[in-house]
């Protein structure tokens, strides 16, 4: 990886670190807080809202790694693409177009949209695909 390439995949790793890690933490130990601050009172606090909170923990604990050492954990970004991306698809664009986005958490809507615009940019793709060194 280029120093650049370096540079972003860092800075990506250090704002999930932050954000995965406050949000994640909030939403596993706190899911009411979360509900309200996180969710915009969409979601119910729940077992599978703790689901989440863990995801978003460990994102960012592998994210802490990734600061660090950030080849191994290139993977990390690529399942956040999967995962946000399939999610803006699946659930929030269905709603929109049906003009019903009552139930979506805006804040966590607009942020996904903004990683899925960001990712492919910064992901390492040569890296990942490329031949092993």
């Amino acid at each position: 990886m280029s120093a650049d390439d370096m540079l972003a995949v860092r800075l990506v790793f250090g704002a999930n670190v932050l954000v995965a890690g406050i949000v994640g933490a909030t939403t596993l130990f706190r899911p009411a807080v979360a509900r309200a601050l996180v969710f915009g009172n969409t979601v119910d606090p729940s077992a599978a809202l703790r689901i989440v909170g863990s995801f978003w923990l460990a994102i960012a604990l592998l994210s802490a790694i990734g600061v660090f050492h950030p080849r191994p954990m290139l993977a990390v970004l690529v399942v956040q693409l999967l995962y946000k991306g399939l999610w803006l698809a699946v659930v929030a664009m269905p709603a929109l177009v049906a003009g019903d986005s009552r139930g979506l958490p805006s804040g966590v809507a607009v942020f996904f949209l903004v990683w899925v615009a960001v990712l492919p940019f910064v992901i390492p793709w040569r890296v990942l695909f490329g031949p092993a060194s």
